[in-house]
């Protein structure tokens, strides 16, 4: 599959999208975390183009939700399903779900949604939830104690390519490579031709290092987990709480996640531990020592009396002697006795093992001095040896712990992902509790079902009242109908709740309803109630509209509320009955809201079908109404009623005269 073929995707976010590992792989998936990880794409983004892929895939190349009314429905609907995610993720991924009139789409989706509704939303779920997010790519980490060596430029350009966390230096010979070995605690050689190679330090001759970089390069898989503990955590604990079958062994991860620092160290090796502190400590822990020697000589001196006889004074001093040769000579036991005491105190301070306490004790030489001073060579070279072991045993452990995440990296993309995924659908389950939806029946022209759409028990939850309040509505259309009946009856309610069960339907998702059965419209057009008489202009684009609408209307859904609005009532009733003439023959689905339904059956040329909400009569000023429409009805208007109720309350011709003209 081309990127650019993706309905939205251009050159710029292919090209983006190409970096990925297995772009249209990732793409397909509709995994909205793992297209965002693309350079430049955001999440929101992310779910762009993975509906786009969808479409793609099935062939869906039309728009069903066609006026702006319709648009709102929809977005009306995704926020009522947004609402009850846990984390960003869910909330952008359900964006993936639209409208469709592609039958396997539909399919597709469903199959996800009766799943998903069979989910139980436990708090205890959600709570765990709420730290989950989508894994990231930490940035680069940079290694300085290791190094690549190649003598081709080619294999230069690769490594550096490659490996962007380690240096690559150029060699030629041996002597090149040995002088890495004493610059770096690991050199890896990328040629053949140094093979058999034995110089001093560590260095590895290792051509096939560039295709493993878990072992060559391990920090990179530790920042990755290190970055991503609390996801991976979170994720784990999820699936805990929802007994999920986890794609990772979480004991194994939890296990390596605890030998791993935030930062990407190797923690919980006590001689990992030992040496770095003893690298740490050294310059302290040397003068320390050098303290405790000062302090035994100076105990000694006090403790002494020291006798030098004249000739040997004078003989000293002709020879140049120093304090030292004097101490050398009459406080030599003792001197010996306070290096012993500095090198054991370093030894111990450090916890030096017996090879490095050798070194060690090259620190404090024999040369009797006060104060006692230390050799800076000496304490070079023994910060040199223990960083190297410091090193290379940091490089070994994170070695061994990268081979033991390696087999995790793709398991634990699957523990993520299923634990957000999880949240989609979890959000889909507590969306048909709520609003006690079932799954309606799509049907297409193909099945030999029944044209336009039934409705039964449908409550609205995009009412200004508690969706518990919300009185049931029986309603089924099939052809063009009138939707009569009185001021504020519920006939806006009626065609909004025939837009959200159309709509969500045709994205597969549970209904507001009882039972529901709705054919697979190509196109959804709802008007919504003009504010106001339009001016000429307006008004002419306005039939440019319904002229474009009535044009190859088979498989459209069409709702409008009353279009009457738009000019005087007698032109109103003649272009609506027109319209729906047109919207007829073409066995088009309409349902039109209009308090000229009797204007408009007297005008059209075919008998219109007219639906109406019918009002059982006033009671102390207040509507009592049937809100399910009554087929085959003209709904009596609210004025009627009013007349009606006067009629009745007094006893005068006028009223009564009054009601008859209705």
């Amino acid at each position: 599959m081309e990127l650019e073929a993706i309905p939205g995707v251009g050159a710029k976010t292919a090209a983006a999208l190409r970096e990925l590992d297995d772009p249209v792989a990732t793409v397909e998936s509709g995994d909205v975390a793992a297209i965002a990880r693309a350079p430049g794409v955001n999440e929101a983004r992310a779910a762009r183009i993975a509906r786009g892929a969808i479409r793609r895939r099935h062939g869906d190349d039309g728009r069903v939700l066609a006026t702006d009314r319709a648009r709102e429905v929809y977005r009306e609907a995704i926020d009522l399903l947004r609402e009850r995610t846990v984390t960003d993720y869910a909330a952008k991924r359900l964006e993936t779900f639209y409208p469709s009139a592609s039958a396997s789409r539909i399919d597709e989706a469903q199959s996800f949604v009766e799943e998903a509704v069979e989910r139980d939303p436990d708090p205890a779920v959600r709570e765990a939830l709420a730290g989950v997010e989508p894994l990231t790519d930490p940035p680069t980490v940079r290694v300085r104690d290791r190094c690549l060596a190649t003598a081709d430029a080619e294999t230069l350009a690769r490594a550096e390519s490659a490996v962007p966390e380690l240096s690559v230096e150029t060699v030629e010979d041996a002597r090149d490579v040995s002088e890495l070995g004493r610059s770096y605690a690991t050199v890896i050689v990328l040629d053949e031709a140094f093979a058999g190679l034995d110089v001093e330090g560590d260095v590895h001759v290792r051509p096939d290092a560039l295709d493993e970089p878990a072992e060559t390069v391990p920090e990179r898989l530790l920042a990755f987990f290190a970055a991503n503990r609390a996801r991976l955590e979170a994720a784990a604990a999820v699936h805990e709480a929802a007994a999920l079958s986890p794609a990772a062994d979480l004991d194994r991860l939890r296990d390596a996640l605890a030998r791993l620092d935030d930062d990407g160290t190797i923690v919980g090796d006590e001689e990992l531990e030992r040496l770095t502190a003893a690298v740490d400590d050294l310059d302290a822990a040397v003068s320390t020592a050098e303290s405790v020697a000062d302090d035994r000589l100076r105990d000694a001196i006090r403790e002494r009396d020291v006798t030098i006889e004249g000739t040997d004074f004078l003989s000293l001093v002709e020879q140049g002697a120093r304090v030292d040769s004097l101490l050398d000579r009459e406080l030599a036991d003792e001197y010996d006795e306070a290096m012993a005491r500095a090198r054991e105190h370093l030894a111990d301070a450090l916890r030096l093992e017996p090879e490095e306490a050798e070194l060690a004790e090259r620190v404090f030489g024999d040369d009797p001095s006060f104060p006692v001073d230390h050799d800076e060579t000496a304490v070079s070279r023994l910060k040199n040896e223990l960083t190297a072991a410091r090193d290379r045993r940091a490089a070994r452990l994170k070695a061994e712990l990268a081979s033991d995440l390696g087999d995790l990296r793709e398991p634990v993309e699957t523990l993520v992902r299923d634990a957000l995924e999880l949240d989609v659908a979890l959000a889909i389950a507590r969306f048909a509790r709520d609003f006690d939806c079932v799954m309606p029946e799509v049907v297409g022209p193909d099945s030999g079902g029944a044209k336009g759409f039934r409705i039964e028990g449908g409550r609205s939850p995009l009412l200004d009242v508690d969706f518990a309040d919300a009185e049931p509505i029986d309603y089924a259309v099939s052809g063009a109908t009138l939707l009569s009946g009185v001021n504020s009856g519920g006939k806006t309610s009626t065609l909004d709740l025939v837009a959200l069960v159309v709509v969500l339907a045709q994205m597969g998702m549970p209904v507001p309803a009882e039972s529901a059965t709705v054919e697979r419209f190509e196109e959804v057009h709802y008007y919504a109630k003009s504010q106001g008489t339009l001016d000429a202009g307006a008004f002419e684009a306005t039939l440019r509209d319904f002229g474009d609408l009535v044009e190859g209307a088979d498989g459209r859904l069409v709702l409008v509320d009353e279009l009457e609005s738009i000019t005087e009532p007698g032109a109103s009733a003649k272009i609506i009955a027109g319209i729906l003439e047109a919207l007829s023959a073409q066995d088009a689905t309409a349902v039109f809201v209009s308090h000229l339904a009797r204007e408009i059956r007297d005008a059209a040329d075919f008998e219109v079908a007219v639906d109406g909400i019918e009002a059982a009569g006033l009671v102390d000023g207040e509507l009592r109404v049937n809100r399910s429409p009554r087929k085959g009805h003209l709904a009596r208007s609210t004025p009627e009623l009013i007349v009606e109720k006067l009629a009745g309350d007094r006893d005068t011709d006028f009223y009564a005269s009054l009601l008859e003209k209705f």
